[in-house]
């Protein structure tokens, strides 16, 4: 009876052992892959749920800080993009929603909601045509969506309303221009949407010397309303204000006439008191007053984008370049014909030294108004792009452009003595070799900008070699002997650990 029980000792151990391991590793494995795919995922969906609660309290911004917290996290969900696309709408950004919520859809075709938002800011954007596949979409994922139905109501009336106000248009018809228009006025739309309808109506009421819709409606509210709102997104603010406050006469319950006053005057009176600061100097104020301006009508589109490109203006006032090139490229994303934002966007590249950026803002300023004015800001930052490439002499030596002949010799006196070799000759060769390259450039440096001539063709970005100045083959240490009295007048002597003195021969 032993010997099979040996037996079994021999041939099962061993084998009952290699599962044990087998199953540790399998343990193991389990226990990462949960590390690499759930644990992240329970902390995404932690930041959904925090941001949700943001939301609901109608903190957006901080909503939005915690959805791209999970997006970062877990970047092919579909549902966080959902979200904060959501979010972004309810802060007017609407571009960015709706990159979001495309984002969304391509992950998840099926999701529902992605397409139902995709639709909204395509509406909000005024592209009706892409906000209504969107809504047909949703209608095929979820027949019986009332939102989408209703959404797809008014994608569809506003397309038509676009047909009837540019057949008028063309017949120069005001009444048939005027109805379509004033059909979208009772509907909630965007100043994206509401421009997109309003185009053909603004320029035929805008360029009639006639005044036609005065003459022909007077004494209609609607109208002067229509009129009114004309005026203040094409930010003619003074005119749209008389608009409304006729309007209100003739329909003192008129409401949309009266929160259009409203805004329109403290927009008005909000920016005219950050220009006062302004031109007073009281930057500070002026940039709190235009940031204050900013948030009265976030679908005031053309007059934002003058407050951006004022901030900006008031920012590089304060040495805030960073935000005021920020300030800038809002108001070109909100007009892209704003040449004056195109132009301090790239005067403040320029104090910044991103040249090839101030390049391409003056190549687009140059092509859209080829003035005198505009030809010389790009040549000239075509220059400084082209002397950004090569060695900075003025750096090389610790002096500013305008520095005198007896500050360059002082600068160049400190610098030779600090990388001169013989300072160096204990140090490891790696050492020596950086601090050789070093004083090699500073005796190049010395010798251009001492020299009349060059620095002269150096300033104006011109090559130096050209003149066949080859600047790699001259001898660095003739430089130093001619400037430390002649060959064999200087060395180097210690005086202790680390300390050196010079003498002069």
């Amino acid at each position: 009876w032993h010997w099979p029980t040996a037996w079994c000792h021999m041939f099962l151990a061993p084998l009952f052992a290699a599962t044990g391991l087998l199953l540790r590793l399998l343990l193991r494995l389990l226990l990462d892959l949960h590390a690499l795919f759930f644990l992240p995922h329970r902390e995404a969906e932690g930041f959904k749920e925090q941001g949700n609660a943001f939301y609901i309290k109608k903190d957006y911004e901080e909503a939005f800080n915690y959805y791209t917290k999970a997006i970062d996290m877990c970047p092919k969900n579909a549902s966080y993009y959902g979200n904060r696309a959501a979010t972004l709408m309810m802060l007017y950004r609407y571009r960015e929603a709706l990159e979001d919520a495309q984002q969304s859809v391509r992950l998840d075709n099926s999701f529902m909601k992605g397409h139902l938002r995709e639709g909204k800011c395509h509406l909000s954007l005024g592209n009706a045509m892409a906000a209504r596949r969107c809504f047909q979409k949703v209608l095929e994922l979820e027949p019986d969506n009332g939102q989408a139905q209703q959404e797809l109501k008014n994608a569809e009336a506003i397309l038509e309303y676009e047909r009837m106000a540019e057949i008028g248009f063309e017949k120069r018809d005001f009444r048939m221009v005027s109805f379509p228009f004033l059909r979208c006025v009772m509907r909630p739309l965007t100043a994206a949407s509401f421009r997109q309808i309003s185009a053909p109506l603004s320029g035929f009421l805008l360029s009639s010397p006639r005044s036609d819709i005065l003459r022909m409606d007077s004494t209609n509210a609607d109208a002067l309303y229509v009129r009114g709102l004309c005026l203040y997104y094409e930010d003619c603010i003074d005119k749209a204000v008389q608009f409304f406050v006729q309007a209100l006469r003739m329909a003192p319950d008129h409401d949309k006439a009266r929160l259009a006053c409203r805004n329109a005057k403290a927009l008005k009176a909000k920016k005219e008191e950050g220009n006062k600061a302004f031109k007073e100097g009281s930057y500070e104020a002026a940039y709190e007053l235009y940031s204050e301006a900013l948030t009265i009508d976030p679908n005031n589109i053309k007059t934002n984008a003058k407050l951006y490109c004022n901030r900006a203006t008031v920012g590089s006032k304060l040495k805030k370049l960073d935000q005021a090139i920020e300030d800038c490229s809002k108001a070109i994303k909100l007009d892209e014909t704003y040449i004056k934002a195109y132009l301090r966007r790239a005067q403040c590249y320029m104090d910044t030294e991103q040249y090839e950026e101030a390049v391409r803002d003056y190549e687009k300023v140059y092509q859209t108004e080829k003035t005198k004015e505009h030809k010389h800001l790009l040549k000239n930052a075509q220059l400084e792009l082209k002397k950004s490439k090569r060695k900075d002499y003025y750096k090389v030596l610790g002096v500013d452009k305008n520095a005198t002949e007896e500050e360059i010799k002082k600068a160049y006196r400190k610098r030779a003595l600090l990388h001169h070799p013989d300072r160096h000759s204990s140090a490891t060769p790696e050492v020596q070799k950086e601090e050789e390259k070093k004083f090699k450039e500073v005796g190049e440096a010395f010798s251009v900008l001492s020299d009349p001539k060059k620095k002269s063709r150096y300033d104006s970005g011109q090559d130096l070699e050209d003149d066949g100045m080859n600047m790699g083959d001259f001898d660095a240490n003739n430089i130093f002997k001619a400037f430390f009295g002649g060959p064999g007048g200087f060395s180097f002597e210690a005086s202790g650990p680390g300390n050196f003195f010079f003498q002069f021969g």
